[in-house]
């Protein structure tokens, strides 16, 4: 019954993380509360995005569990490194970007958001989706499996995947042809492999 738990938290969050990002929401809270509070959107989003996931956090330790297996000494330290090095390329990925409007910043002082630009350099050049790449790899290479944690896992997996394919249309929309070229050149989350390249 516990899997059953996580599963629809992590489904819950994933439709109202996905729903406030799409631009229909956004339409419609700057149709019903105006232009002037679109400022505080960004921000508001990234803080509902960490809060809302701290039940899923909770139900993982709260929930009865088991332990899959743990990785001992001195293989560990490899695990924990390539999760330094996740944490390293996720900082990356995010500094790549325009950091002040991701994080909504840039937004809630200077009340616009910047015209969006197509970033296909650095990490980009390798994936087209670093975070994403970044986010999998940490959890995936936690030193500690348990069954709950690998439920969760598991979930947001499939979440990241399913959000991948449809912030690629959003992006396909927004920048057309440029992004379409990016697409066929570069692989979505693995560098080196492609999936249905077009020749």
């Amino acid at each position: 019954m516990n899997i059953i738990w996580l599963i629809l938290a992590v489904l819950i969050w994933g439709v109202a993380h996905s729903y406030l990002a799409s631009s229909g929401a956004k339409k419609w809270m700057r149709r019903v509360l105006g232009e002037n509070v679109m400022r505080f959107y960004r921000f508001g989003y990234n803080i509902f995005s960490v809060v809302s996931f701290l039940p899923i956090l909770w139900l993982m330790v709260a929930l009865p569990d088991r332990v899959l297996y743990q990785i001992p000494a001195p293989w560990v330290y490899l695990s924990l490194a390539g999760q330094l090095a996740a944490m390293v390329l996720l900082m990356v990925g995010v500094l790549q970007t325009d950091t002040l409007s991701f994080v909504g910043l840039r937004q809630l002082f200077e009340g616009k958001e910047r015209s969006s630009r197509l970033v296909i350099g650095g990490l980009y050049h390798w994936v087209r989706h670093p975070l994403y790449t970044a986010g999998l790899l940490f959890i995936w290479l936690t030193p500690a499996m348990s069954q709950n944690s690998l439920v969760v896992f598991i979930a947001a997996t499939v979440y990241i995947l399913v959000g991948a394919f449809f912030e690629e249309r959003k992006l396909e929309r927004e920048f057309g042809e440029a992004y379409l070229e990016y697409k066929t050149a570069t692989p979505m989350l693995i560098p080196g492999l492609h999936f249905g390249r077009n020749k």
